[in-house]
């Protein structure tokens, strides 16, 4: 750990020379033009503390109050902005100091130096800042948002904010002394003063419009090797082994390297490779088809057991079930055990009567445990929709798989651990050829992509929208009243439309309906869906009936494979949550 410390203190000594430092380095220099000689300590102090806390803990405290990061980020930039005015306006900035001397009286010390002040701009500034992160702190995010914070955590969160703070104090240092230098300087401290604090305003506002993000894209679009390399020292073989101890799980050396292919894990061998013991399933969830199972208990009864993560309105994950039905029925009574963590992409996904539906409407017979905390995903830190993971009867992972495909290799590792001869071709379900697609695009502001009005749009508030008449490749376009919400959109008025252009020949969206069954009407190059076009889930041709919350079928083009524009026009009271799409 102590070797991660010290990278990580280093990695934020270098992130002064990044992009992702210029949207907030007006905040920075402000502390040279005003305050006691205590601000700038002030102002990293507050860094420091408010960039480790939220970095570590800002999951947690948004599941546990409800309240939205967006609030919290909100509250940080009205700050901002008014220590912009205290600037700007001095006389603004007394009455505030004399409230903080009053204040401070309550305090043990009452110095009168700034650092107070400072304090509140540096915890401001902790929550705003989004780092161009390298594999060190990209790897603490990853526990944090999974809930796992450790000691080491704490440690090596604590370097890179010390190391990013220094580098920002000596800016701040520099401007004053620079300042004390040049008489000129010296004589318009006060018109200086005020300038900082336009930016100090401007830059509040353009953080809460977003556009430090497009400044930054900007930069790096002018100047695409800017902030190259400064990462690069982190990206080495001792550091990636140090950031995998991190991990659940994977803290010794019987424990098994989860959450990678399996091509990562092992070299060319003839038989299966052992990759450590396999964690237990973690209690707590509801089973289904099944009483609740251990592995302990299925070791001892010398059964083979496939853990298959999905989650049901996945299309990728919808792909592979068929495979997952055939070789449960083919090698249930030869000892192999299939288990389905059923890990939630949505909220809706994790109301087990929703489960049980899907469930019963995939006709799977096989065990099925839900897994709404991801408490057996984190113990096996996995990271992909779906996965496999393929246990002896041992209790040792053999074989791992992650996505789609691969179907004979992964039945031919299950019959190699059970004894049985390799098959000389695939199942009876043949993998279908898989063409260049569309990639899987998330409606809701947590991983929205590919929004043309997305300077437009606000996190979980009701927007009026107007298309745009431009939709380029892979993006979505909004018209009407919407709602946007961190996993999804919802149409707060009739008529409220979604465009899409495309590449595939399938298309499917997860849908939920808030007010009863509702309609949405499918047009296909702005024209009424042809009949040849339409799928399952329609009444009628470019009709669909919303009435549960789940994946729904939206095209089907057959042969017809090809780059399209789709328009939903929706009913008021539906939700959308993710396209997928499938190229047959």
């Amino acid at each position: 750990m102590i070797l991660l410390v010290i990278f990580a203190f280093l990695a934020g000594i270098v992130t002064v020379l990044s992009p992702c430092i210029l949207p907030v380095l007006p905040i920075v220099l402000s502390g040279s033009v005003t305050g006691g000689k205590q601000r700038p300590l002030g102002i990293m102090t507050g860094f420091v503390l408010s960039f480790t806390f939220f970095t570590l803990f800002l999951s947690t405290i948004v599941r546990a109050t409800g309240i939205s990061a967006e609030v919290l980020r909100n509250v940080s930039i009205v700050i901002i902005g008014v220590f912009g005015l205290f600037l700007l306006f001095p006389q603004a900035q007394a009455l505030f100091e004399k409230l903080f001397q009053q204040l401070a009286r309550f305090s043990p010390q009452q110095t009168g130096d700034g650092f107070g002040s400072g304090l509140l701009v540096g915890l401001s500034l902790g929550l705003l800042w989004t780092p161009c992160v390298g594999p060190i702190l990209a790897a603490i995010i990853s526990l944090a948002l999974s809930g796992t914070v450790t000691g080491s955590a704490v440690f090596i969160t604590v370097a890179y904010a010390v190391g990013t703070a220094l580098p920002m104090t000596a800016i701040i240092y520099g401007g004053r002394n620079l300042l004390n230098r040049i008489p000129w300087l010296l004589n318009n401290t006060a018109r200086i003063q005020r300038g900082f604090g336009v930016v100090m305003i401007l830059t509040a506002l353009a953080i809460f419009m977003n556009w430090d993000r497009q400044f930054q894209t900007w930069v790096l679009t002018q100047f695409p090797q800017y902030g190259t390399g400064l990462t690069q020292f982190e990206d080495i073989e001792i550091i990636h082994d140090q950031l995998d101890r991190l991990q659940p799980g994977n803290q010794d050396e019987n424990s098994a390297p989860m959450g990678k292919p399996l091509f990562e894990m092992q070299g060319n061998t003839q038989t299966l490779p052992q990759l450590g013991a396999a964690p237990e399933i973690i209690p707590g969830g509801q089973w289904f088809n099944s009483e609740p199972l251990t592995l302990q208990a299925l070791e001892n009864e010398n059964k083979v057991v496939l853990i298959d993560f999905w989650t049901y309105s996945c299309i990728n994950c919808i792909r592979t079930l068929p495979y997952l039905k055939e070789w449960h029925e083919k090698y249930s009574d030869q000892g192999l055990v299939i288990i389905g963590v059923h890990a939630p992409e949505f909220e809706f996904e994790k109301d087990a009567k929703n489960v049980a539906e899907a469930i019963a409407d995939f006709e799977i017979q096989y065990p099925v445990v839900q897994d709404n905390d991801f408490a057996t995903w984190r113990a096996y830190n996995n990271r992909y929709w779906p996965a496999k993971y393929l246990i002896d009867a041992n209790g040792v992972i053999r074989y791992t798989h992650f996505g789609e495909g691969e179907y004979a290799e992964t039945e031919n590792a299950i019959r190699e651990l059970l004894g049985e001869e390799p098959m000389a071709t695939t199942t009876t379900a043949e993998q279908p050829t898989r063409r260049r697609q569309t990639p899987e695009l998330y409606l809701g502001y947590g991983r929205a992509s590919a929004y043309v009005q997305a300077e437009q749009l606000r996190f979980d508030a009701t927007t009026e929208l107007s298309a745009t008449g431009t939709l380029p490749e892979e993006s979505v376009e909004l018209d009407g009243s919407w709602y946007l919400a961190e996993e999804y959109i919802l149409s707060s008025e009739n008529e409220a439309t979604l465009s899409l252009n495309f590449l595939a020949s399938e298309v499917f969206l997860v849908l939920e309906s808030t007010a009863g069954p509702q309609t949405v009407q499918v047009l296909l190059d702005g024209k009424p869906l042809p009949e040849k076009y339409m799928t399952a889930d329609m009444s009628e041709p470019g009709v669909l009936v919303v009435d549960e919350a789940r994946k729904y079928d939206i095209v089907d083009l057959g042969e017809d494979y090809g780059r399209h524009t789709l328009t939903l026009k929706f009913a008021a009271g539906i939700q959308a949550f993710a396209f997928t799409f499938g190229s047959n």
